[in-house]
């Protein structure tokens, strides 16, 4: 069979874990233990140490895999957040870890300037814009907390490989278009849930015309889009980039971190004999490769836009938007999507001998102290600072709602980051728009939405998208390895709803009771979606869920009450991924099948929210088969990295194993 490329990638992370055949050609929907070449936590690495430690870790089991950032919260200047700082710093320095202080950057931005994200290779982080990688044909993708802390011990965890789209990028972008308009584009256009849980492989002629720096954005932002990773090809566009960075560096030096004595007193990811590797192998995938949708956008369609209010799926044209007046309070030119160095050039070049509207606070922070630091060197700092916007440290703030400068009741902001969510920003009472550095320059110095964009011919968005169907091919049975039940029956009950969120399955003022037993979870699950649930629901049934079930927070409660209620599995059309992480991760196992959920829709409606069917359900792991009501349905088979976690109770006790 033929790969794309994000399967030849991940095939790569796997290669020396245990659980694979080494012939075992990887696609998408099978269970992988994955060795990624790099894991990168920021602030959160305070709540990895304690799961790192109760497991009983004492070191690392690869320091030179570990990379620790702290970029959140850098404005707080609390004795508490100073203390929380020096312990991780202590902890990193004490592993052997690479560590950045605050004040160095976003830790995206760092992992793609310090060779960390390197094309053709997967890299996790604990942080959903861990996607941005993609940019440089890096596999960057989101993990939980408890993956890191795992990785931290063992250098391994697990992925499920998602279904794969291709976006063909058609054209080129004309003047004034940026690649933030893009992204807003294809979250706006293609708002129906196109790419949800999906991982995405950039193509077309288009590539070609965007550089790194607005590949970067648009792979960062497919994490808005709904998207687990966002990869772009590897093209001399990426090798020119990778050779101008190493000659930066040169210049530079080194930054003082633990892998530098890799180098030999090179840099040791970033110099000419790994970039002449790549060059000379670069990593593509087969013509004939399967993707599960194919989308395309025709770029020269695409103009300048603005995203929301409180909404990626929602978006207008500047040059709508200019005649509404919409006046603004606050701007922003922070965060790692749109903070590197071209967009605060493109930023300054709007300001420059202006001055910021006198009722508009523009905040601006650079991706990182190198960003900053060239930026002042060739004059834009200056030119935003004379214009009157206001310098926050680089690193992470109001984008997610931290530090100075958040958006207060009533109030409009147009930001050029990447989350416009209601409250993200600040008050859940003020509105939040998103756009390209231009676009918020050009709107800070007005005091309205407005950019004086030169091609005033307007057109409508081209683009398509096309589902393709798979043949099935003939399915090997699974290897069931010791202990893991090769069958298991039990009676379906179905909850119809679909986009079923986590505050539904485990209701949040609950979420922070920390001696909240396993018997009271148990009382309280599904309270929110349906109060009869507890009494209709019985130990040993399988519950059968919509499309997307356990979207929203990431409390990890929402999968172990159904556990503790006696659920023995979950069945979905789909899962939202960070609750299929917890799931897994607290050794409960969760089944996708589509089809299964599209008939009991149709058999049972929508009148009761809890249907306790009185059919039992047959699901035989072995030959990935489901059979309910003498229908037989297929199911992608649970590989033994997904046994192994469901036999050891989870991952924090698969670690204490493999320790």
């Amino acid at each position: 069979m033929s790969q794309t490329l994000i399967e030849k990638i991940a095939q790569s992370a796997v290669a020396d874990a245990v659980g694979l055949d080494p012939k075992h050609e990887v696609h998408a929907g099978d269970y992988l233990s994955i060795k990624p070449a790099y894991v990168m936590t920021h602030d959160n690495t305070g709540a990895v140490i304690p799961k790192f430690q109760s497991i009983g870790a004492t070191k690392l089991f690869n320091p030179r895999q570990v990379v620790n950032t702290l970029d959140h919260n850098v404005q707080d200047k609390s004795e508490k957040n100073l203390e929380k700082y020096r312990k991780i710093e202590e902890f990193a320095k004490s592993m052997g870890a690479d560590f950045y202080p605050a004040g160095r950057g976003i830790g995206h931005q760092i992992m793609c300037e310090e060779g960390y994200a390197w094309p053709g290779t997967m890299v996790v982080a604990s942080d959903s814009h861990s996607n941005m990688y993609g940019g440089l044909g890096c596999l960057g993708t989101p993990i939980v907390r408890t993956d890191a802390a795992a990785i931290w011990a063992t250098g391994r965890t697990w992925w499920q490989v998602p279904p794969i789209a291709k976006v063909e990028l058609q054209g080129s972008l004309r003047k004034g278009v940026t690649g933030k308009d893009v992204i807003i584009a294809l979250c706006g256009y293609f708002n129906q849930d196109e790419v949800l849980n999906h991982a995405i492989e950039f193509v077309g002629d288009g590539v070609q015309h965007l550089t790194v720096d607005e590949r970067l954005a648009i792979a960062n932002m497919t994490t808005e889009w709904g998207a687990l990773a966002g990869v772009f090809p590897v093209d001399k566009t990426t090798i020119a980039w990778l050779k101008k960075r190493e000659e930066f560096i040169k210049k530079r030096g080194l930054e003082g971190v633990f892998s530098d004595a890799d180098g030999n007193g090179q840099h040791p990811r970033m110099n000419s004999k790994r970039i002449s590797e790549l060059e000379n192998n670069i990593p593509k995938a087969d013509a004939d490769a399967f993707y599960a949708k194919e989308l395309t956008i025709d770029l020269t369609t695409i103009e300048p836009y603005v995203s929301g209010p409180n909404t990626v799926k929602t978006y207008a044209s500047v040059s709508e938007l200019k005649g509404k007046e919409i006046k603004i309070n606050k701007a922003y030119l922070v965060s790692c999507v749109n903070s590197r160095l071209d967009d605060i050039a493109e930023a300054a070049a709007i300001v420059k001998g202006k001055k910021v509207n006198s009722d508009v606070k523009f905040y601006i922070a650079a991706a990182s102290s190198e960003v900053q630091k060239e930026a002042e060197r060739n004059g834009y700092w200056q030119s935003l600072l004379e214009a009157g916007a206001i310098p926050l440290p680089p690193g992470c703030g109001p984008c997610i709602g931290l530090g100075t400068g958040l958006l207060e009741d009533g109030e409009i902001g147009i930001s050029a980051t990447n989350r416009n969510f209601k409250g993200r920003m600040g008050s859940p009472n003020a509105q939040a728009y998103l756009a390209s550095p231009a676009v918020v320059a050009s709107s800070a110095i007005s005091g309205k939405i407005d950019y004086d964009w030169k091609d005033k011919d307007i057109h409508e968005i081209k683009g398509s998208v096309k589902v393709n169907t798979k043949k099935s091919a003939a399915k090997s049975a699974v290897k069931i390895i010791d202990g893991f039940k090769a069958v298991v029956e039990g009676e379906l009950i179905f909850c119809h709803q679909d986009n079923m969120n986590t505050d539904g399955i485990y209701p949040g003022k609950y979420t922070y009771i920390d001696d909240f037993t396993p018997q009271q979870q148990a009382e309280v699950v599904m309270e929110n979606y349906d109060p009869e649930f507890v009494k209709i629901a019985k130990s040993g049934d399988i519950l059968v869920g919509g499309f997307n079930f356990g979207t929203g927070s990431s409390r990890e409660q929402a999968a172990t009450a159904l556990k503790y209620k006696g659920i023995q599995l979950v069945i979905a059309g789909t899962f939202n991924e960070t609750y299929k992480r917890n799931a897994l991760n607290n050794g409960y196992l969760l089944i996708e099948c589509p089809q299964l959920v599209n008939d009991l829709k149709s058999k049972y409606g929508k009148d009761k929210l809890t249907v306790k069917t009185g059919i039992n359900v047959k699901i035989d792991f072995e030959n990935s088969s489901l059979t309910f009501d003498n229908r037989t349905y297929s199911i992608d088979p649970v590989g033994e990295a997904a046994q192994e976690l469901i036999v050891t109770s989870g991952l924090e006790e698969w670690v204490k194993r493999n320790l």
